[in-house]
C-alpha cells in the first residue's frame, strides 16, 4: 500500500485547539475543535457550508469506548451551536466538521454520508452511537453515488489521525499466507492456558485480539484489580457469555484489547503479564520474545 499525506494545521498553534486537515487532489476539508472553542470555530467561514459533522466525547457509562453522534446541515455550525444547547448531548467534547472546499456538497450529498457513517459506525462496533438505525439512503444518479463513495474514502483514512477511530473495521483473523497476499500486518496465532481456560489470540494491524470460541475463567481471583471493569463490559454486553456447567465464559466474537496483558487478564480473571503468558501455538516462544524479534537487532555499544 502506497503512502499518504495529510496536511494538518494547528490553526492558533496549539495541539488541543483548532485544526484543519486536508489531502491533496481531495475536494473535502475537516475542521477540528474542542467543545469549549465553538466561539472560535464560529469564526471560520468554512463551517457555515453544507456538509457532515460529528461529536465525539467518553462513553460514561463505559470509559474505555467513545460516544459518537454523526449529523449533516446546510449549515454546520448552526447544527452544532443547537447540539450545545442539548441537554440530551452531554457527553460530546470535540467535534469535527467536514465541508467541500469546492461547495460542491449537495443536501443529498451529506445525507447519504450521514447514512453510510451511521451504517459504518454500527458495523465497526468500536464506540456507542447515540444515533439509532442509518437513515435510507437517498436516491442520487450513480456518478454521484461513486463520488460519494470515494469522498467517504477520504474520510476513512483522515478522521483516524485525528481521533475519530470509530469507522475502522473490527479486526478479522487470517492465516500469514493471506495477510501476506493482502499487504497487511499479522502476528502468528498466540495461546495462553488458565486453568480449563484455553485461548487464541492474534495481534492484527497493530490491535491484540483474541479470538472468537476463545475460553475465560469464570471465577475472579480475590486480588484481581486490572481490567476487572472490563470483563464487567464484556459480559454486560453478552461478547462474553457463560458456558453451562462449565465455570468457563466463551468469547462470543472477536474481542480487540488495548494489550496482550489486557486479553490475558480477561482469560485468567487475575492479574496476568500478557507478554510472557501468550505463547506462539505449538511452540514456547513468548509473546515478547516474538515482538523483540521484530525490532532490528541493535548494535553493540563500544566502550
Amino acid at each position: 500500500m502506497l503512502g499518504r499525506s495529510i496536511r494538518i494545521y494547528l490553526v492558533d498553534g496549539d495541539a488541543t485547539g483548532l485544526l484543519t486537515a486536508e489531502v491533496m487532489n481531495w475536494s473535502g476539508k475537516l475542521l477540528v475543535a474542542p467543545r469549549t472553542r465553538l466561539a472560535d470555530l464560529a469564526k471560520r467561514e468554512e463551517i457555515s457550508r453544507t456538509g457532515i459533522y460529528i461529536l465525539a466525547g467518553a462513553d460514561p457509562d463505559n470509559p474505555a469506548r467513545d460516544s459518537i453522534y454523526v449529523g449533516e446541515g446546510d449549515n454546520v455550525f448552526k447544527r452544532l451551536a443547537s447540539h450545545d444547547k442539548d441537554p440530551a448531548k452531554e457527553f460530546w467534547t470535540r467535534c469535527v466538521g467536514i465541508i467541500s472546499k469546492d461547495l460542491n456538497l449537495t443536501k443529498a450529498h451529506v445525507r447519504y454520508l450521514e447514512s453510510r457513517l451511521i451504517s459504518m459506525g454500527h458495523a465497526a462496533g468500536r464506540a456507542t452511537l447515540h444515533n439509532g438505525t442509518a437513515p435510507p439512503l437517498p436516491p442520487m444518479p450513480e456518478s454521484d453515488v461513486a463520488d460519494m463513495e470515494g469522498f467517504l474514502e477520504h474520510m476513512e483514512l483522515v478522521l483516524p489521525v485525528l481521533g475519530f477511530s470509530f469507522l475502522k473495521p473490527k479486526p478479522v483473523s487470517k492465516t500469514p499466507s493471506a495477510v501476506s497476499e493482502q499487504g497487511e500486518s499479522a502476528s502468528p496465532v498466540f495461546e495462553f492456558s488458565s486453568g480449563d481456560a484455553i485461548a487464541r489470540a492474534q495481534e492484527i494491524d497493530g490491535e491484540f485480539v483474541v479470538l472468537k470460541g476463545s475460553t475465560a475463567t469464570l471465577e475472579p481471583r480475590s486480588s484481581w484489580t486490572s481490567y476487572r471493569k472490563l470483563r464487567e463490559q464484556l459480559v454486560e454486553e453478552q461478547r462474553l457469555v457463560e458456558i453451562p456447567d462449565k465455570q468457563l465464559l466463551l468469547f462470543a466474537e472477536d474481542v480487540v484489547f488495548s494489550s496482550p496483558s489486557a486479553g490475558a487478564a480477561i482469560v485468567a480473571a487475575g492479574n496476568t503479564n500478557g507478554r510472557v503468558a501468550w505463547k506462539i501455538a505449538g511452540s514456547r516462544q513468548t509473546y515478547e520474545d516474538w515482538h523483540q524479534s521484530q525490532l532490528p537487532a541493535s548494535e553493540p555499544s563500544e566502550d
